[in-house]
């Protein structure tokens, strides 16, 4: 009871002197920038037929609406604060869009750069930490829980770190959204979602999530999808080590999914077929897996902020991976509106003319889908056995992962096709699409894991020749031969530096690579003159779907 009272004086503090920054709210940037920044993320509607769903699964989604916007108050805290002090500083339209697209005074897709007055720098770590502790306090400090996923960091009254667990700073959510998560339960007639659901209800006012995530890797038949807790710990730049809070709320395709469903069968193989030394392929994890494919309807929290997740793999916790493999998702209306309205805009401004009918959707899709699949290959623990991957890149394993995720995506589809499992498979169209996509992921900045990740590859794509860029033109040529050759050296780069927990060459490969330089630079403004989107943003909510 001490430490409640104690994390909540100290919650009021942070609120008040949070207060007095938005009593002074002032932009840093004009008013018409400010619109030409809101105007960049395209506005989508999530929506999908439910008319696939039984009566009892419609009677849950309100439920599961509800328990999926308490994540979204949560993640409000772990990245800004009080939401409600900053966005009652305003009325302006474009700044309270700009505002929420970001959960907060920081522009996300522009390296964290603050775009109101009396914020500054937006801290590394968020708010999983106080603002005054240095990384030598931090590591100084005898205290296990403190590198937990789920525990932030305070002082107490006498100025001495504590971790205060999740389930305890955020007591009145969590313990909401349990009781949706069971009264959800009650109505599940599918016992996969239905076990899922309560465990999950227990994991949150716990911060014990194991059972909870074997329990999702079991569900096979359920139409309804629901993610939701502390999950991605890309908002903690300053360790890596806090997990932030979200929501996704999906409707299954079955159609789409069933076109998946043999290429499951076929990872552990592609785990057999990895480009490295033995030693780094060694482990088999568990492929009790599935690949299937949804419509969004709901997003909240860390998978809402900047931009806009179109697949997922999970769990992320390696025990479960090594027992039972892990599901990917692909999210296929969000991903057919990046397609849309992003990357063949793109497309048609920078890759040469003649490759350009080389940019297809199914290619986009195969490309993110096997990114996701890509997550779950290599290895979970270093070569010696003495730490995970995560705890061994540290700060710099997210940026190091997604560019093994992306370029290991790219090398699944190559070595398929070389096995014969795609048909009538025309590799350009991955190559010149992954190209483009480049583009696209690239303008979300050098403070995205997802860009650092795209920035290293488009320099070591150019360094090793894999495309050419018309000066005239200022369009890009892929060379077939050399991006395959350059696909399979980074492929074993990355896995080498992930086996040998190497955090000195993972981090001096992002300070060389993972920032954007000039002539880079010069082709992102024109796709912004261009007014080609940055981003969508979401038009969501029960009411799009009719159930309010």
């Amino acid at each position: 009871m001490k430490k409640i009272l104690l994390f909540m004086l100290i919650m009021t503090f942070m609120a008040c002197s949070q207060k007095s920054n938005v009593n002074k709210l002032e932009l840093l940037i004009s008013s018409e920038q400010l619109k030409i920044k809101a105007d960049e993320f395209a506005p989508f509607t999530l929506k999908s037929d439910l008319s696939v769903l039984t009566d009892k699964e419609k009677q849950m989604l309100p439920l599961l609406f509800e328990a999926a916007s308490l994540m979204e108050k949560i993640f409000w805290k772990q990245a800004f604060g009080d939401k409600d002090i900053l966005l009652s500083g305003t009325d302006n339209p474009d700044l309270l869009k700009f505002l929420k697209i970001n959960y907060g005074p920081w522009e996300r897709l522009n390296n964290n750069e603050p775009f109101l007055a009396g914020f500054g720098e937006k801290p590394r770590g968020a708010q999983f930490y106080p603002a005054d502790m240095t990384p030598e306090e931090f590591e100084a400090w005898d205290e296990p829980s403190k590198t937990s996923l789920y525990t932030l960091i305070r002082r107490d009254n006498q100025g001495a770190l504590t971790a205060v667990p999740y389930h305890v700073a955020f007591r009145g959510e969590v313990e909401e959204a349990a009781r949706l998560l069971r009264q959800a339960a009650e109505l599940a007639e599918d016992e996969g979602l239905k076990n899922y659901l309560n465990l999950r209800a227990e994991a949150l006012l716990t911060d014990e999530y194991f059972e909870s995530d074997m329990a999702w890797m079991d569900m096979k038949n359920n139409t309804i999808e629901f993610i939701i807790g502390p999950i991605e710990n890309y908002e903690d730049q300053l360790f890596g080590y806090k997990a932030a809070n979200e929501a996704f709320i999906l409707i299954k395709d079955k159609a789409w999914s069933q076109r998946l469903e043999k290429y499951a069968a076929l990872l552990p193989g592609l785990q057999r077929e990895l480009p490295v030394e033995q030693k780094y392929k060694q482990e088999t994890p568990g492929f009790d897996s599935d690949m299937n494919v949804y419509d969004a309807v709901f997003y909240a929290g860390d998978c809402n902020a900047g931009s806009k997740t179109i697949a997922i793999n999970l769990p992320n916790d390696e025990t479960v991976q090594q027992m039972k493999g892990s599901r990917k998702l692909q999210l296929k209306n969000s991903m057919q509106a990046k397609f849309d309205k992003i990357l063949l805009p793109i497309a048609g401004l920078l890759i040469a003319e003649d490759q350009r009918h080389h940019v297809k959707f199914e290619a986009f899709f195969e490309n993110t889908m096997f990114h996701e699949v890509a997550h779950g290959l290599g290895l979970g623990r270093t070569v010696d056995q003495s730490a995970t991957v995560r705890e061994a890149l540290r700060d710099a394993y997210t940026s190091i992962e997604e560019s093994k995720a992306d370029i290991l995506g790219l090398w699944c589809i190559y070595q398929l096709t070389s096995q014969g499992e795609f048909t009538d498979k025309d590799l350009m169209d991955n190559f010149v699409t992954f190209m483009a996509g480049i583009f696209r992921s690239v303008r979300f900045g050098a403070a995205s894991a997802h860009g650092k990740a795209n920035m290293i590859r488009f320099y070591y794509f150019q360094e090793e020749g894999a495309f050419t860029r018309d000066p005239e033109t200022g369009t890009y040529r892929v060379d077939f031969e050399k991006m395959k050759k350059a696909m399979l050296s980074l492929s074993e780069k990355v896995l080498v530096i992930q086996g040998n927990g190497d955090y000195e060459t993972a981090a001096g490969l992002i300070r060389e690579k993972g920032f954007i330089r000039e002539e880079l630079q010069g082709d992102l403004n024109r796709i912004s003159n261009a007014g080609i989107p940055r981003d969508i943003v979401f038009e969501q909510g029960p009411e799009i779907l009719g159930l309010k």
